[in-house]
């Protein structure tokens, strides 16, 4: 019996947005600004961590980075 492989996740561009996906789980989304006087134009979410980047790239950067902390993170009591 083969082994199932672990689904990579991937980004789907919505209006006003990017959602960060792995399969069926949503792992992390980035928000565009629509306010012209916002001190960033992108404002992303992965976990319990947020942020805001003036780049899509960077809030890409970030969102991924996020996830990949929190994936590989230990449990504080086992």
């Amino acid at each position: 019996m083969a082994a199932r492989k672990k689904s990579k996740p991937f980004w789907e561009r919505g209006y006003n947005g990017h959602v960060y996906w792995a399969g069926k789980v949503k792992l992390g989304k980035i928000t565009l600004h629509l306010a012209g006087d916002a001190p960033h134009k992108y404002a992303w979410e992965a976990g319990s961590r947020s942020g805001a980047a003036d780049e899509l790239h960077r809030a890409k950067q970030a969102v991924e980075t996020a996830v990949a902390i929190t994936d590989r993170q230990l449990d504080l009591f086992p």
